[in-house]
């Protein structure tokens, strides 16, 4: 399938276009990016390109919107961008987008393969609703990503409540989020609208398809965000309370929890490790990334707490959404 990537030259563009080389499902064919990249090569731009895209041209957006010529897009444009062109893109092509503008819609799915891939299913209904040949598949925010990777395994003892702090690195903000004096030396204990995300998120992609959309699981979520200054991977802290279950039944949980071994993805790869003590440096590219480690597990006094962290770029955004496509692929939602 001839894919596109658009906001190429991007942070999460530059690791789609380096997770996409050499795949065998899907052949880059278009990297998309602004005007002022339009026409020099991918190798000119990002210099840490796959030898295989270097010569690539970019194409501008405005020119691509008019002749997509591609089977499946992926997209990791800023939400201002996204809206109307994930929508005109849809009518014909599938997208699978890291922005936030449809996650929040009924008939469209936010998804985190090994924990709710039936949440597909609400393609059809996208089509039957909107009259689309393709579809909105959407990813979570990245640490939302992250979390639900752990907490998918617990489904089973009865998750109540939930608490959780986050340590965020700074590559989640993208090139210019934040000033090196901002982060340095420093934790920036608010990410605007993060909280928020990570609450009703984590709600929707936990819940149960009834029909024709999700309900929403039962369980109460508060969260903290901060912003730390570590390069690449987001490490959270989690607080639950379980209807049962003890710390021996929680570890065996994370340990056997993989739902797509048996499915042949060209991306898979085992998705939650257990290590006593997960940190971004060390754990961060384990499975190329798409590997969640998490530890610590304890019993408190109101419950059990763990430590998790994961690649805020390859989980928590391209890696995530390419899995999310190979899912598609083999449940025959792409063609």
């Amino acid at each position: 399938m001839r894919v596109a990537v658009l906001g190429a030259t991007g942070t999460v563009g530059r690791t789609f276009v380096r997770l996409l080389s050499g795949h065998p499902w899907f052949e880059l064919s278009k990297v998309v990016a602004s005007e002022k990249s339009a026409g020099k090569a991918y190798g000119e731009v990002v210099e840490d390109s796959p030898e295989e895209f270097e010569e690539l041209e970019i194409v501008s957006l405005s020119d691509f919107i008019k002749d997509p010529d591609v089977d499946l897009v992926f997209n990791a444009l800023p939400a201002s961008l996204s809206l109307e062109i994930e929508e005109r893109l849809a009518e014909k092509i599938p997208v699978f987008t890291n922005a936030r503008v449809h996650r929040y819609d009924d008939d469209v799915p936010i998804l985190v393969p090994e924990v709710n891939g039936e949440h597909l299913e609400l393609i059809e209904v996208q089509r039957a609703r909107r009259n689309w040949e393709g579809f909105i598949v959407t990813t979570p925010n990245c640490s939302t990503a992250i979390l639900t990777v752990s907490l998918a395994p617990l489904r089973e003892f009865g998750i109540k409540r939930i608490n959780v702090a986050t340590m965020q690195a700074i590559s989640g903000a993208g090139f210019s989020g934040l000033s090196a004096l901002a982060i340095q030396d420093n934790v920036i204990p608010l990410i605007d609208g993060e909280e928020w995300k990570i609450e009703n998120e984590s709600r929707k992609i936990l819940g149960k398809l009834r029909g024709e959309r999700i309900e929403p699981a039962s369980f109460s979520i508060s969260a903290i965000a901060t912003r730390v200054p570590v390069l690449h991977g987001h490490t959270e802290a989690v607080f639950l309370e379980l209807e049962r279950g003890d710390v021996d039944d929680i570890k065996e949980a994370f340990d056997s929890f993989d739902p797509l071994r048996k499915l042949d993805l060209p991306s898979y790869e085992k998705p939650l490790v257990y290590t006593d003590v997960p940190q971004p440096r060390l754990h961060r590219n384990r499975g190329k990334g798409l590997t969640v480690t998490v530890g610590r597990v304890e019993k408190g006094e109101n419950g059990f707490k763990y430590v998790v962290t994961g690649h805020n770029l390859v989980r928590g955004a391209a890696g995530g959404s390419i899995l999310n496509a190979e899912l598609a692929y083999r449940l025959g939602y792409l063609k």
